[in-house]
C-alpha cells in the first residue's frame, strides 16, 4: 500500500492536470463558467420549495437551506460516482501507454466533483445565515473532517463504479436507478423525524448516508458540532467502501486492460 501511494504521489502532476483539464474543457466558452455547477441545486431548490414546504408543513425559511444542503451532498455523491463509471474508458489511451496506478483515474473525477462541492458549500452557509441568522461559526471547523470523509467516499465509489463498468457495461444504468431509489429513502428532501413519526425509522438505521448527511447539516444549519457517534458511524461506512475499492483494485486492476 505504501509503495502504491508513493507511486500515486509521483504522478501527482499528471492527475492534477487531468482534473484541471476536465474543469477547463467543461466550462470552456461558457458565460457563467464554473458557476454552472450551482445551477442544478439552485433550480431544484427553487422548484421544490414551491410545493414541499406546504406538504411537509414546514416554514419556507428553514426549508430552503435544509433542502439546498441536502441536494449539494447528493449531487456530489451521484455525479462523481456516475462519471466514475466511465473513468477507465476515458483513460484507455493512458492505461495502454503508461503503467500508472489505476486509482488515479477515478481520483480525477473525485477532484473535479470536490471543486464543485466546495463552491456550493459557502452558498448553503450563506442561505442558512440569511434565513436563520449566524449561529456559532466555530462549529464550521467540523466541516474539515467531513469534507475529507466525503472525498474518500466519492473516490471509493468512483473506483468501484469504474471497475464494475469495465466488466459489466450496464453498471452506469444500474447506478442511476439505484441512486434514484436511494434518494427517496434518504432524508434529503424531508426531515428524518417524518420517518420516525410513521414508524419507518428502521430505514434510517440501515441507510449509510444518514449520518454522512448529518455531518454537513448540523454545523451549517444549526451551528452545532455533530456528535462523535455520527463521525464514528460515517467513518465506518467510508472505511468499508474504501476497503471494497482497495480490494477490487488489487484483484482486478491487472485485468482491466484486457476488457477495455
Amino acid at each position: 500500500m505504501r509503495e502504491y501511494l508513493v507511486a500515486m504521489w509521483r504522478c501527482r502532476y499528471f492527475w492534477l492536470s487531468l482534473a484541471r483539464n476536465d474543469l477547463r474543457t467543461r466550462y470552456r466558452r461558457s458565460v457563467l463558467g464554473i458557476g454552472w455547477s450551482l445551477l442544478h441545486p439552485v433550480v431544484m431548490t427553487l422548484v421544490l420549495c414551491t410545493v414541499l414546504p406546504l406538504l411537509l408543513a414546514v416554514p419556507v425559511k428553514s426549508y430552503v437551506p435544509f433542502l439546498f444542503s441536502g441536494l449539494i451532498f447528493w449531487n456530489y455523491l451521484v455525479s462523481v460516482t456516475s462519471t466514475g463509471c466511465q473513468c477507465l474508458f476515458q483513460a484507455e489511451a493512458y492505461i495502454r501507454q503508461y503503467p500508472a496506478p489505476m486509482a488515479i483515474y477515478p481520483l480525477r473525477n473525485a477532484l473535479a466533483g470536490t471543486v464543485h462541492f466546495l463552491i456550493s458549500l459557502p452558498v448553503a452557509l450563506l442561505l442558512s445565515w440569511h434565513f436563520s441568522g449566524v449561529t456559532n461559526p466555530w462549529a464550521l471547523i467540523s466541516l474539515a473532517p467531513t469534507v475529507t470523509l466525503y472525498f474518500l467516499l466519492v473516490w471509493s465509489t468512483a473506483t468501484l463504479a469504474g471497475l464494475a463498468n469495465v466488466f459489466f457495461p450496464d453498471t452506469q444504468h444500474l447506478c442511476e436507478d439505484g441512486f434514484q431509489i436511494l434518494f427517496f429513502v434518504t432524508p434529503v428532501m424531508y426531515d428524518r423525524a417524518i420517518l420516525e413519526r410513521v414508524q419507518l425509522d428502521w430505514i434510517l438505521k440501515y441507510n449509510p448516508l444518514v449520518h454522512l448527511l448529518q455531518l454537513l447539516r448540523e454545523p451549517v444549519l444549526d451551528g452545532r458540532v455533530p456528535p462523535t457517534s455520527a463521525f464514528v458511524s460515517s467513518a465506518v461506512v467510508v472505511a468499508v467502501v474504501m476497503g471494497l475499492a482497495i480490494s477490487s483494485l488489487v484483484v482486478f486492476q491487472k485485468r482491466v486492460i484486457f476488457h477495455l
